[in-house]
Formats: structure tokens, C-alpha cells, sequence
């Protein structure tokens, strides 16, 4: 059901080489561009119209409005099950927690006498927030959207989600009576690139945003890719990813759970196991099929999940070697299931996460470990950060500077000015001065 890839042997390449070797899903948003580019110029030109028409074409609904009414929010709220709202309200409890200690103060750098910089933060203004649809329902995504960007200050947020036949034509109701409980009175019904658009156009209904945030399918991130500029974005999220850095004290059965945990997100989702145990490895396999019998979405997502391309057991020689291995894969999730393992969890550079032991697995972090479950894929953990509260701040340097303090460094500025041919540049800071210009020997 899984294949392997076996490392062992001889020295891992480096770099490239090495992540070349890894399995990983095929996500190309490039080819997905031209398809959302009429789907984005639409929006931006007809609006609220052309957002209903999607619904209609796409989602298979009929809307008079984008725009969730309240009293739909309020029924949602009133009509949720108890133990899911108990559930939730915890799950917002601890984000907060985690995502308040997040915010950052303003600092002031003294320079020199009379010369200060000062780094400000500042909210985005508005932002739009996406909450995937379809296969599944993801309120925990509304969390993990909103708290952070509340606890930045953003006063203004909007959450979109794709309407539902199921549902009268709005997002699902327990997304809907999250937004309520979270306070998020701006919701609208949209999905896809269009949703995208939407935030980054505006429409008759909804102010252009700032800012979009929130994981979709690949269309979603290639409207993300096409109108990034005119909105900032977090990430271009791909398919859920898991890996595992096991040795052989981790247990086979707690394996088996968390790779098929993932892979029930969706076909595409991407489960590995790093070990340097080959037992281990057998023991991890044969615990699979009983698990996934025993379980849901077995033929449309599990299986497909655990046998493709982007899915494999990884043997190295040792758990120097698995480290290298994990780095290079680079895992929106990592756990670490090792002797020791908050010392192992300690070396590891890339990851959105890192999930140390037995009794940290991934499902805590998607719903109530208090850490954000937004977090980049396709290996861009080696250079990207999960969703936080400094994803929707921007660091403002404020200069000022008293006349004694700029005359102290004024020569220095006109001859950088200079040696970059930027005469301009020098001539305002002579302006200022009687200035004199040093003679040549």
C-alpha cells in the first residue's frame, strides 16, 4: 500500500539532490493560472454577479447574495451541538493563549544623541480569510485564521467559505456559528479563485482586503499566486503533508494512526516515515490495514493517499541521517517519535511544526494543542512560517533625527550619495546646511 525508499548505504546527496529522492505531490499552479485568470478578470469587472454565477456553475447553487445574512449566523450558534461548541470554545481558548504571548511591542534604537529609530507595529487594516469547503468541514481553520488576526489588532476581517447545496446555499453551518462565536459578523459564501478575487477586487458587497490568509485547493492558490501584489498573501498552500522521524522505541500502532490521520485529509495528502528500523518499518505496514479498515474515506482519500507518489516509508542509516532527511523534506507537520525526543526535536530546521513524542500528535495540533494549524507545504517550511499573529503586522521604521545628529553623518551620506551616482540624493541633504564643499588636494 506504501512503497519505500530505502537511503541506506551510501552518503545522502546534498541539497537538491537530495530533495529530488523524497516523495512529494504533484501541485503544479502554474498550469492552473490560466484557468483562474478569466475567473479573477470576471469577478473584478461584474462583481457580485459574477460571483453568483460561479456559485451556480461550480458549487451547484443558486444565491441572491455573497453576503451571509446575521440572522443565518445566529441560527447557526444557537443550533450547534453543545459538545462541538465545548469543543470549539476550548480550541479558541488555547489559540488565544498561544497567539497573545505573539504580539509584538513597538522599540526605539537610540543611534546617537538627537537620532532615533523606532520600529512600530502596525495591523494590516483588513483581511480576508479563506475557509476551505467540499470534501470536508474545517471550523478549526476559522480558528486558526481569526485568533491570530484578532490578537494582531486587524479591525477589520471577513471569512468566505463555498456555499453548500446541502445548506440553502450558505457555508456550512458549523463554520458559520464559529465565525459567531469568534465575534465575525462579515461572512460570505464564495469558494475557489473567485473568492480570491473577491478580496482582491472587491465587489458590490465586500471591500477590497489587504491581506488574504487560509489554505484552498490548487485553484485557490493559483488566484493567490496571480494577484499577489495587489494582496499580500500568507502562502500558496498545496496538500497536507505528515512526516515522521521514528526510531525503534516508537510504537508501530501510534505510527500507523497518525500517517492514515493525514492522509484522510484528501487523495493528494502526503504521508512519510523517516526510520532507520527496518522492524519498525514492518511493524508500521502491517498495522496500516487493520487501521484503515476500521476507519472512514478508506477508498476516496485514504488508500490513494498512502499509495501515491507523494507517500513512502524512508530507511536511513541512522537518525543523523533521518534528520538530514527530514530537513530536506521539509514537512508542513513533523513528529518526532524518538528516544529523546525533545533533544532530536531540538535539531530539526525545517518544519511548520514540530510535534515532540508519543503524546503530541499531529490531530492535537489541528484543533486544540493552542499552535497554528495554518502552515506551509511543499517543502517552503525551509523558508516560510506558519500562520501568527506577526503575519498580519507590519514593521514601520519611524527616523527622527535633530539637526546636530543628521550634521554628525551628513558628509557620510553625500559621498555614499555620490558613489552611487545619486547627486540628487546629496543635494538634499546640503540643503539643509551651509554647506561646503571640501576642496580637492
Amino acid at each position: 500500500m506504501i512503497s519505500r525508499i530505502d537511503l541506506r548505504g551510501d552518503a545522502l546527496p546534498e541539497g537538491g539532490a537530495l530533495r529530488d529522492l523524497l516523495p512529494r505531490a504533484e501541485f503544479d499552479v502554474e498550469a492552473a493560472l490560466e484557468k483562474v485568470r478569466p475567473i479573477c478578470e470576471d469577478v473584478r469587472h461584474r462583481g457580485t454577479a459574477a460571483l453568483i454565477e460561479y456559485a451556480r456553475r461550480f458549487d451547484g447553487v443558486e444565491i441572491e447574495r455573497v453576503r451571509v445574512p446575521a440572522e443565518a449566523l445566529t441560527k447557526a450558534l444557537d443550533e450547534l451541538d453543545p459538545a462541538v461548541r465545548a469543543a470549539l470554545e476550548e480550541s479558541i481558548r488555547r489559540a488565544r493563549l498561544v497567539h497573545r504571548e505573539q504580539r509584538r511591542t513597538d522599540h526605539t534604537t537610540k543611534v546617537v544623541p538627537g537620532g532615533t529609530v523606532t520600529e512600530r507595529w502596525v495591523p494590516v487594516e483588513r483581511v480576508g480569510l479563506y475557509v476551505p469547503g467540499g470534501r470536508s468541514v474545517y471550523p478549526s481553520s476559522v480558528v486558526m485564521n481569526v485568533v491570530p488576526a484578532q490578537e494582531a489588532g486587524v479591525e477589520s476581517l471577513a471569512v468566505t467559505s463555498p456555499p453548500q447545496a446541502d445548506f440553502g446555499g450558505l457555508p456550512h453551518p458549523t463554520i458559520l456559528a464559529t465565525c459567531a462565536l469568534l465575534g465575525v459578523d462579515e461572512v460570505y459564501a464564495a469558494g475557489g479563485a473567485q473568492a480570491i478575487a473577491m478580496f482582491a477586487y472587491g465587489t458590490e458587497e465586500c471591500l477590497p482586503a489587504n491581506l488574504v490568509t487560509g489554505p484552498g485547493n490548487i485553484y485557490v492558490a493559483a488566484a493567490k499566486r496571480l494577484l499577489k501584489g495587489r494582496i499580500g498573501i500568507d502562502s500558496e498552500a498545496g496538500p497536507t503533508e505528515i512526516a515522521i522521524l521514528a526510531d525503534d522505541t516508537a510504537d508501530p500502532v501510534h505510527l500507523a494512526a497518525d500517517l492514515i490521520s493525514q492522509a484522510e485529509h484528501d487523495p493528494m495528502a502526503a504521508a512519510v516515515l523517516v526510520t532507520d528500523s527496518v522492524e519498525l518499518a514492518d511493524k508500521t505496514e502491517k498495522e496500516l490495514a487493520p487501521q484503515i479498515a476500521a476507519t472512514k474515506h478508506v477508498e476516496d482519500r485514504i488508500v490513494p493517499a498512502l499509495s501515491g507518489r507523494q507517500s513512502a516509508i524512508v530507511l536511513v542509516d541512522g537518525l543523523d541521517e533521518g534528520l538530514r532527511v527530514v530537513d530536506a523534506y521539509g514537512a508542513e507537520h513533523l513528529e518526532i517519535q524518538t528516544a529523546d525526543a525533545a533533544a532530536v526535536a531540538a535539531r530539526v530546521r525545517n518544519a511548520g511544526a514540530v510535534f515532540v513524542g508519543p503524546y503530541a500528535p499531529v490531530s492535537l495540533g489541528d484543533y486544540c494543542a493552542g499552535s497554528n494549524h495554518v502552515l506551509p507545504t511543499g517543502g517552503c517550511a525551509c523558508h516560510s512560517s506558519g500562520l501568527s499573529v506577526q503575519s498580519f503586522l507590519r514593521g514601520i521604521h519611524v527616523v527622527d533625527y535633530t539637526r546636530d545628529a543628521l550634521a554628525e553623518v551628513a558628509h557620510h551620506v553625500v559621498t555614499l550619495a555620490e558613489a552611487e551616482d545619486l547627486p540628487a540624493h546629496g543635494a538634499a541633504i546640503k540643503a539643509r546646511f551651509d554647506w561646503k564643499v571640501p576642496q580637492s588636494k
